[in-house]
């Protein structure tokens, strides 16, 4: 999600990559899609058209980047591709891939997919990513471009001792300290997804990152932000975004309660939540 000109953008999974637009972040329009058919490298690379993931929309360099994934499910053969415009809702180019795990001949133990764009300290900016596997990753964006500078690879976050499912970063700065958000466990199984977000923080972008009794993000740590409840399954994917001086948090979760007229049981919603920060900076939200 982004915001320009009291103009939200919320970016979807979905076939092309939906888009949605609000003025309150409560009433939401269809905006179209990022594409029409999927980009040509895609079946080349994966062989297979899989739908487009978990896309990460930012502004630097004086265009609009759009990084998303491509997948194919329950593998870590992925690519995580890149498409720019000068203005929003678009018209977007695509601009190929700039990662991708477990093609050809690599037999990578981590996954491209679930990009999540930050800057550091200086200005400089990274792409967080991940999913399952060995964990969340961090890499270095050119400025310039939005490619990748290398390949240099920094763990970020792992639950591979305790054999768990950690996925979709969102990182974002704020008194002294970058809080990593993850996500926990299984999504997208409707009323049965198990998802969860997790959060730690650290006083630098690479980390290392702890949670809030200090424990290691790379052993498998977390401080609970937001779970299920009787009506609200599997909260995940979380996006934190910061409107004049008020926090709010965004993720989807699948509707469990009785049918209505306005939810469908088993359908996923997108969920807004305000976000407070208590005294010892650690984030609180209001969710689900």
């Amino acid at each position: 999600m982004i915001e320009k000109d009291g103009t939200f953008y919320a970016f979807g999974t979905g076939p092309g990559i939906r888009i949605r637009t609000s003025q309150d972040l409560l009433s939401w329009r269809d905006a179209g899609s990022v594409f029409l058919f999927n980009p040509d490298w895609i079946p080349r690379t994966l062989e297979a058209e899989p739908e487009l993931w978990s896309p990460d929309i930012s502004f630097f360099g004086g265009r609009y980047h759009l990084y998303y994934a491509a997948s194919k499910q329950g593998s870590n053969r992925s690519c995580i591709g890149h498409a720019t415009a000068a203005s929003l809702p678009g018209p977007f180019e695509d601009q190929g891939s700039i990662l991708c795990s477990n093609v050809a001949s690599q037999k990578d133990d981590w996954n491209a997919i679930h990009p999540s764009y930050i800057e550091d300290s200086d200005g400089a900016p990274y792409l967080a990513f991940g999913s399952f596997w060995s964990g969340v990753k961090l890499v270095a964006l050119d400025a310039a471009t939005g490619k990748l500078v290398d390949d240099k690879l920094i763990g970020l976050a792992a639950r591979t001792q305790q054999g768990g499912a950690i996925e979709a970063p969102y990182i974002v700065r704020r008194c002294g300290f970058f809080y990593l958000f993850v996500s926990f466990d299984r999504c997208c199984d409707g009323v049965n997804s198990t998802y969860k977000i997790y959060v730690g923080r650290s006083e630098k972008l690479q980390g290392p990152y702890v949670d809030r009794a200090g424990r290691p993000m790379l052993d498998g740590a977390g401080t609970e932000l937001v779970v299920a409840d009787d009506t609200w399954h599997g909260p995940g994917h979380s996006a934190i975004f910061q409107r004049e001086d008020k926090w709010y948090e965004a993720h989807h979760a699948y509707y469990a309660g009785d049918f209505n007229a306005f939810f469908a049981q088993g359908e996923a919603y997108l969920r807004i939540s305000e976000l407070i920060w208590d005294t010892d900076g650690w984030p609180v939200s209001a969710g689900p």
